[in-house]
């Protein structure tokens, strides 16, 4: 499979936002941000990034890879949960230092690894002047520690 060589971002300004040339913006430590939503409902799933090798990679097979910085390695989403992210959409941002995908979900649709559908499962409120998470009431829709060994 050939693998996409991404060009060096543009110095003018109106090239990089205006222009055709696809030149993600990788941070210093070689990473864009990548935030996921659903194709069918728009549900925010999560937030994660990717390195040029997971990029080029999602790209080219139409399923979502990422950079698992607490791992420190390339990761196929749901390679080992069987919720593979079938890619239905790619947008970056204005200075392409982000990208947003729309996916569709295989398997029970669960994205997080505590079995959810969506990372996104608590709210943050004010409660006494302190900020406080409040749970949605989402379900885990399987057991983490039955597919990943851990809970």
């Amino acid at each position: 499979m050939a693998r996409i060589d991404f060009p060096t971002p543009p110095a003018d300004k109106a090239a990089l936002e205006e222009g055709v040339a696809f030149t993600p913006r990788f941070d210093s430590a070689g990473l864009v941000t990548a935030v996921v939503t659903d194709a069918e409902d728009g549900v925010l799933l999560m937030v994660a990034h990717m390195n040029a090798e997971a990029l080029a990679l999602t790209l080219e097979t139409g399923i979502a890879h990422y950079w698992s910085r607490s791992r420190n390695s390339l990761w196929k989403k749901g390679e080992t949960s069987g919720n593979m992210q079938r890619v239905v959409a790619m947008k970056t941002d204005c200075d392409q230092d982000a990208v947003w995908l729309s996916v569709t979900v295989e398997g029970d649709r669960a994205t997080c690894h505590t079995g959810r559908r969506s990372c996104f499962y608590r709210d943050v409120a004010l409660s006494g002047g302190e900020a406080v998470l409040v749970a949605d009431g989402s379900k885990p829709l399987f057991s983490p520690h039955d597919v990943y060994g851990k809970s």
